[in-house]
């Protein structure tokens, strides 16, 4: 399970050193399907960690404003989070974040960009803090909200959110008995594959950072909805 959990870290901890998220939407379906019983703990281990490696270089390109609405908005959302764990099965959270981030893609991809205020970002933190804390995939909401704004300001401000976001779900995770300790363990060790994913993941930020940040976030997005429709799919078959 860890050689290829791992290699699903490194690959997802290259796309959000890219792009600013992603590690949750190529590592969670995974994950999920290899240790359902370690999730979303695991992964949220290595959610906290990785933020911190990207704010090291572009904590200045924060949106605080943006931020403190993202974060009003999480709040809220990390409850109903925790309820949909207690009381829904593994399968329907997966659908029901791989639908929600199409609808968010389709429409997003129809217009040529996303009001960016307080409202929008509050609602886009409050869908996260349910996907985030029910699955750990949490991203594809704020990213969609920011996906106009620069490459820099769209990592950093995004990395602030996945850090503070990850200890909030941990923390509610832990309240309601769902985070065992072999998650902990599980995502300790996992944090490895994703420091080298996320060294590797330089030139790749080079590369969008000239104009390719907005296609590459919605095929990220669209690209892992499906996969983890599929993964659910194929896990209720077997």
């Amino acid at each position: 399970m860890l050689i290829v959990g791992g290699l699903a870290v490194f690959v997802g901890a290259i796309v959000q050193g890219g792009v600013g998220f992603g590690l949750g939407l190529v590592a969670a379906p995974v994950l999920t399907m290899l240790g359902p019983d370690l999730m979303p703990g695991a992964i949220q281990v290595v959610n906290l960690t990785l933020p911190l490696f990207t704010l090291a270089v572009e904590w200045r390109r924060v949106d605080w404003r943006g931020l403190g609405f993202a974060l009003l908005g999480r709040v809220p959302g990390s409850v109903l989070g925790a309820v949909v764990i207690v009381y829904f099965s593994i399968y329907a959270r997966g659908i029901f974040v791989a639908v929600m981030v199409l609808i968010a893609v389709a429409l997003t991809a129809r217009a040529v960009s996303v009001p960016r205020n307080g409202p929008t970002i509050a609602s886009a933190g409050f869908v996260s803090g349910i996907t985030g804390t029910a699955t750990g995939i949490g991203g594809p909401p704020i990213a969609l909200v920011y996906q106009n704004a620069k490459g820099p300001q769209i990592r950093a401000t995004l990395a602030m959110f996945f850090f503070l976001s990850a200890g909030q779900s941990l923390l509610v995770l832990a309240l309601v008995d769902e985070l065992p300790a072999q998650a902990l363990l599980t995502g300790a060790v996992l944090i490895v594959p994703m420091v080298l994913g996320f060294l590797v993941s330089g030139p790749l930020r080079r590369y969008l950072d000239g104009g390719k940040v907005r296609v590459a976030i919605l095929a990220v997005a669209a690209a892992s909805a499906l996969g983890l429709i599929v993964q659910n799919v194929i896990t209720q078959i077997w």
